[in-house]
């Protein structure tokens, strides 16, 4: 008779249910567990062994067999150690064989028999409601994450032995009951009031705010194009919950939920150094992680000094730009991660930063500034909407005591844009997986900029003359329409004028860098 609790493991962003058979022969007293378990799980015996006999519960000298099913799915972490624990106790007969027979049963145990927390709880709960379980154990500050998944009952495990006399009906533990998530406090550390002058630029940014397009900012050192960066979220509109559920997986499987925030309900803001490696930016390792455009899934990605970032680094960006998600390919298999971000760079014209500077001269020679803007490639390059100039400001701007246009004020408009676009893409959303549906402009494929990007005559004459004057690809066609619809949206126009159109078109570069 073998005893049989079932936990859940991770792959990718989706959980896979996990069967853990335990049973006890006669042998040399140890314990052997097999079904692809890394070393993590491994040691999880001597956890194991340790936290039974601190909660006062007998530990069998015997052979103990432990069977993570199925084998064909690697197990890693220590998520295995309180099943495990009860499979012991339920086979030596001190828990009826059906306790756990509707439940999920995830947590990693202290030497004295605490459960402790286990990261991936999110998406191992929505797989156990999706799978027909009704109850979920899990560590005390799991329990708030786990509750995000209606229809599940969630019961916070404090002690191993605590659990143990819930299960034998000797001290109940309550289910946990959510209470009502008050709205995080908007993440802006830099409000566009503060910013002095840059009119230019600011007005670039709530276009791209407002329909989720790619920025590069080109300027000198000190123009503020990181400031101007850091503004964004703060213009940026609300996530809804399907969203905050989407991004709040990822930071859990990726064992990154701030503390005591077990939804994420603003949108993410990454800045990774241009140091960072090509498994940071976009996800790896031998089993695959979320890489940081993963974690910039609904936010945003802020790649300051862009040229110094390694060639590969920003080559492996073109098709998770295009596809919002990105896939690793390993041998055992390949997973995919969301990567819906919105890209925003900022780079210096040449070594020095000095190109074009009305004040100081450059101190580069040309073949240097030549080399040095060719390593961003034209194919990135033309997956950017919006391009724009950063300009040194005058000692009048930087000394004025006005105060430009609040971010709040901003965003009011951003947000109406964007609640046009969902109300426009509603009917599309809901024949379509939630992960690639188009909720704003920047989402939009072929069909969608056929249907909604017509341009009256005038608008075909402007846009044929500048295909030919700016040399532009048939990506850059369509991105200077969605850009256009964008302006037209926050313009409040069902239609795109010419005048739309001339304001999509310049923001692309005169002279393309790479």
């Amino acid at each position: 008779m073998l005893a049989r609790v079932y936990s859940c493991a991770v792959i990718g962003l989706d959980g896979v249910i996990v069967e853990v058979e335990v049973d006890i022969t006669q042998g040399w007293p140890g314990m052997d567990i097999v079904g692809l378990p890394d070393t993590a799980v491994k040691e999880s015996a001597a956890r194991v062994q340790t936290a039974i006999r601190n909660a006062g519960l007998p530990y069998p000298r015997q052979r103990i067999v432990v069977n993570l099913a199925p084998a064909s799915v690697r197990k890693e972490g220590p998520a295995y150690d309180l099943p495990i624990a009860l499979g012991i106790v339920m086979m030596q007969g001190n828990l009826h064989p059906d306790a756990l027979k509707d439940a999920i049963v995830v947590g990693e145990l202290s030497l004295d028999g605490i459960v402790r927390h286990t990261r991936g709880v999110l998406p191992m709960a929505a797989t156990a409601r999706e799978k027909g379980f009704k109850r979920i154990f899990v560590a005390e500050q799991d329990a708030a994450e786990a509750a995000l998944i209606p229809d599940l009952e969630v019961y916070p495990a404090p002690t191993l032995s605590a659990l143990y006399a819930h299960l034998a009906g000797l001290r109940p533990i309550e289910p946990y009951r959510p209470s009502n998530i008050a709205p995080a406090p908007l993440f802006a550390p830099v409000d566009f009031a503060e910013i002095k002058g840059q009119e230019h630029a600011k007005r670039a940014l709530e276009v791209a705010a407002a329909g989720g397009h790619n920025v590069l900012m080109i300027g000198s050192p000190g123009a503020g194009k990181t400031l101007l960066a850091r503004a964004l979220p703060g213009i940026l509109p609300e996530m809804t919950l399907e969203e905050s559920l989407e991004v709040t997986k990822i930071y859990s499987i990726a064992d990154q939920l701030p503390a005591g925030m077990p939804l994420i309900r603003h949108r993410p803001f990454r800045a990774p150094h241009h140091t960072i490696s090509h498994a940071g930016l976009v996800g790896g390792g031998n089993i695959p992680h979320p890489g940081e455009i993963s974690l910039a899934h609904r936010g945003v990605l802020f790649l300051d000094e862009l040229p110094e970032f390694g060639t590969r680094v920003l080559e492996v960006l073109r098709q998770p730009m295009e596809d919002k998600v990105v896939t690793i390919s390993r041998a055992k298999g390949s997973l995919t991660f969301l990567a819906n971000f919105q890209l925003v760079a900022a780079m210096n014209p040449c070594p020095c930063g000095y190109s074009g500077d009305p004040v100081k001269a450059c101190t580069c020679a040309p073949g240097a500034v030549t080399k040095y803007q060719k390593r961003i490639s034209g194919p990135l390059l033309d997956r950017i909407d919006i391009h724009i100039e950063v300009p040194r400001l005058e000692y009048e701007k930087l000394s004025t005591d006005r105060m430009g246009e609040l971010s709040a004020v901003i965003r009011q408009r951003v947000e109406a844009t964007r609640q046009r676009q969902r109300e426009r893409f509603a009917a599309l959303r809901s024949s379509e997986n939630s992960s690639h549906a188009v909720l704003c402009n920047a989402d939009m494929r072929l069909a969608e900029i056929r249907q909604f990007c017509k341009l009256d005559e005038t608008g075909q004459m402007l846009l044929r003359s500048a295909m030919s004057r700016l040399n532009l690809s048939a990506r850059a066609y369509h991105r200077v329409l969605k850009l256009a619809r964008t302006i037209a949206d926050l313009a409040g126009s069902e239609s795109i004028y010419p005048e739309h159109l001339a304001e999509a078109l310049q923001y692309r570069p005169r002279l393309e860098l790479g």
